[in-house]
C-alpha cells in the first residue's frame, strides 16, 4: 500500500514540474512572439511581422494562392453552414463577401476597371490589408494558444485587477488583450478576446469594451502613420499621447451608452468569473496558472483547435474587408458623402479653435471608413494637424474596411449601428483631449 502511495505522490509531483514547465516555457514563447521587437533585415518588429514579411517576400505565389482559397472559403461558408439568411445583418454581410470574393479575384488576376487598380485603392486594400492580414491572423493564432492557454492570462490577471476593474469595468486578464492588441495587431487581439469571451471569461459588456477600446492597429502601422505625416521627429510624444489618450477614451465609452446598457452576462450557460483577489495576490495568481495549465487540452489539440478558429476567422475577415474597405474608399475618395459628414465635426474643430477646422473635420470623418485615408488627406497640412488627426486615427479605433468586419466575424454581439456611434463618440473625445496637447507641443 505504501509503494502505491508513494508512485501517486511520485505521479502528483511530475504531474506539478510539468504544469510549472508548460506555465514558463509556452509563457515565455507567447510573450517574445507578441511583446519582444528585434531588428531582422533592417526591420524592426515582433516576431509575428517577422514571419508574415518573410513569407510575403519569400513565397509570394504561395500567399497569393492561400489569399484566393480562403476568399473562396469565406464566402462559401454562410451559405455552407446555412447561415446566410439568420437575420438581416448575416444576408447584408454574406452578400458583401460574395463581393469581396468577386474583388479579390479581379485584383489577383488583374482584370477589371482603371479605377480599381490605383495604387491607393484595390493594391493598397490587397498588399497593405489582405494579404498581411490573412498570413498574420491563423499564425498569431497558433502563437496565441501559448500565451493563453497556459496560466499567463490568469497569472497577470490577479496583479491587474486593482487597475483594470476600477479604470476600465474590465477583468484583470483584459491587460493582455489590451497590450497584445496595442503591441501586435487589432486582428490578434481581436482573435484573442473572442477566444476568451468564448471561455466564459468575459462578460458580452466586457468583450465590447475590450473589442471597441482596445483592438487598435500595431506599433507598426503606427509608424508608417507617423513617416506618413513626416511625425518621427515626434515619434516619443505621438506613440505616448495615443496610449494614453486610447485608454483614457475607452474609460470613458465603458461608462457611456450604448457600451454601459450591454447585459454583464456571459454567452455560455456557466461563466468563469474572475475571482476578486484582495490578499495573497502572489499565492493565487499562481494557483490560477496552475489550475489553468492543468484544465487544457494536449498541447498539439489546443494548436490545432486554435488554428481553426484562426482560419474561420481569416475566412470570415477577408472578403469584407475587401468588399467593405473598397465601398469606403470609393465613397470617400470620388463622392462627396465625407464631406458632408465633415459638417458634424465642424463646430468641434472650430470649438477648439485647429488650425485648419474644416481639413481637420473631413480627415476625422473619412477615419470610419480606412484608418489611413486620414493621413493621407493631411499630409501637407500643418504640424499640428496631423498630429491631431495621426492620434485620432489611433484611438478612434474602429474603421469599416478592417476592424469592423473583423469584430462582426467574433460572437461578439455588437451592431454596426452600435459600433458607428461608439466611433463617433471615440473620436469627438480624442479630439477633445489631444488638441490642447497639441497646442502645447507646438
Amino acid at each position: 500500500m505504501e509503494n502505491v502511495q508513494e508512485k501517486e505522490l511520485i505521479k502528483g509531483e511530475r504531474a506539478d514540474v510539468m504544469s510549472v514547465f508548460k506555465f514558463v516555457v509556452c509563457s515565455l514563447i507567447g510573450i517574445f512572439s507578441f511583446f519582444v521587437t528585434f531588428t531582422y533585415n533592417g526591420k524592426s518588429s515582433i516576431l509575428l511581422d517577422h514571419i508574415v514579411s518573410w513569407l510575403s517576400m519569400n513565397v509570394p505565389t504561395f500567399v497569393t494562392a492561400y489569399i484566393v482559397i480562403m476568399l473562396i472559403c469565406g464566402a462559401a461558408y454562410p451559405f455552407v453552414t446555412k447561415s446566410w439568411n439568420k437575420d438581416i445583418v448575416s444576408v447584408i454581410m454574406s452578400l458583401f463577401k460574395v463581393i469581396g470574393l468577386g474583388v479579390g479575384l479581379l485584383l489577383i488576376f488583374g482584370v477589371g476597371p482603371a479605377w480599381l487598380f490605383d495604387p491607393s485603392v484595390g493594391p493598397f486594400l490587397m498588399d497593405k490589408l489582405i494579404k498581411p492580414v490573412g498570413v498574420l491572423i491563423p499564425i498569431g493564432a497558433i502563437f496565441l494558444a501559448l500565451l493563453v492557454s497556459y496560466g499567463l492570462l490568469e497569472f497577470i490577471g490577479v496583479f491587474m485587477q486593482p487597475v483594470m476593474r476600477p479604470i476600465f469595468r474590465t477583468p484583470g486578464r483584459s491587460a493582455v488583450d489590451a497590450v497584445a492588441s496595442f503591441v501586435g495587431s487589432y486582428s490578434v487581439g481581436l482573435l484573442l478576446t473572442n477566444r476568451v469571451f468564448n471561455q466564459g471569461k468575459y462578460t458580452i459588456r466586457e468583450a465590447a469594451i475590450i473589442a471597441t477600446g482596445f483592438s487598435t492597429v500595431s506599433v507598426t502601422f503606427m509608424v508608417v502613420i507617423a513617416n506618413t505625416l513626416d511625425l518621427m521627429a515626434y515619434w516619443g510624444w505621438f506613440f505616448w499621447v495615443s496610449l494614453v489618450i486610447t485608454f483614457i477614451v475607452t474609460a470613458i465609452t465603458s461608462r457611456i451608452w450604448p457600451i454601459a446598457k450591454l447585459k454583464d452576462e456571459y454567452i455560455v450557460e456557466h461563466g468563469d468569473p474572475e475571482v476578486i483577489v484582495t490578499e495573497k495576490r502572489l499565492q493565487t495568481a499562481w494557483a490560477e496558472a496552475m489550475n489553468a495549465v492543468k484544465l487544457n487540452p494536449p498541447l498539439w489539440k489546443n494548436l490545432l483547435q486554435h488554428l481553426k478558429e484562426g482560419l474561420i476567422m481569416t475566412m470570415g475577415v477577408l472578403p469584407s474587408i475587401l468588399s467593405i474597405g473598397l465601398l469606403g474608399l470609393i465613397l470617400a475618395m470620388y463622392t462627396p458623402i465625407f464631406d458632408w459628414v465633415a459638417y458634424i465635426f465642424l463646430p468641434f474643430t472650430w470649438a477648439l479653435q485647429t488650425p485648419e477646422p474644416m481639413l481637420t473635420a473631413k480627415a476625422l470623418a473619412v477615419s470610419i471608413a480606412e484608418i489611413f485615408l486620414p493621413s493621407l488627406l493631411v499630409a501637407n497640412a500643418a504640424i499640428m494637424t496631423k498630429f491631431i488627426v495621426a492620434v485620432v486615427s489611433i484611438s478612434a479605433i474602429l474603421f469599416f474596411s478592417a476592424v469592423i468586419p473583423v469584430i462582426l466575424s467574433t460572437d461578439i454581439p455588437l451592431t454596426i449601428r452600435q459600433m458607428i456611434i461608439i466611433w463617433f463618440q471615440r473620436v469627438v473625445l480624442t479630439l477633445i483631449l489631444v488638441t490642447p496637447i497639441a497646442f502645447l507641443l507646438f
